[in-house]
């Protein structure tokens, strides 16, 4: 386990690169082969979520912001609880709220807020500047991202099965 700074880990957790200010909430897994990076401010993972293997998450510094930039300004990144990042997906987004889902492959920008009970399909691409409306999939078919606002506590309950 390499660290910076400070990490907070919960009891259920391993990793392998974990850097900056990083608080993992209890009953949080993550796969040893998943970087947590926090190198623009700290970054809260709460309760209840799922890091498979080849997720990437991280709290960079705008292209415009050089980390040694003076006073750059540090944003905290907060995923919530019961989150799902399945294999090799990539996270940038700031404010992450309960319950949501990214598939395996997909990428969400620093700009994308999920709000809560949100599925990102697989090798889904979101860099744009939004909230994403709650209970919204968004998935791609014939190259298009199409989006749909569906009840999702159905979808969700396995997260809290694997972590009981």
């Amino acid at each position: 386990l390499k660290s910076q700074k400070s990490v907070k880990i919960a009891p259920v957790c391993a990793a392998n690169e974990i850097r900056g200010d990083v608080t993992i909430g209890p009953r949080t897994v993550i796969h040893s082969k998943a970087p947590i990076i926090a190198e623009a401010g700290r970054m809260v993972i709460a309760e209840v979520s799922l890091i498979e293997k080849q997720v990437l998450i991280v709290n960079a510094h705008p292209d415009n912001i050089t980390p040694e930039a003076e006073n750059p300004e540090l944003k905290p990144m907060i995923i919530g609880t019961n989150s799902m990042f399945q294999v090799g997906c990539y996270s940038q987004a700031m404010k992450i709220g309960d319950n949501n889902v990214i598939k395996s492959k997909a990428y969400v920008g620093t700009n994308v807020i999920l709000t809560s009970g949100c599925i990102i399909g697989a090798c889904c691409n979101l860099n744009t500047f939004e909230v994403i409306p709650e209970n919204t999939v968004i998935y791609a078919f014939n190259n298009l991202l199409v989006s749909t606002q569906t009840p999702l506590r159905e979808l969700l309950s396995p997260v809290k099965d694997i972590l009981r």
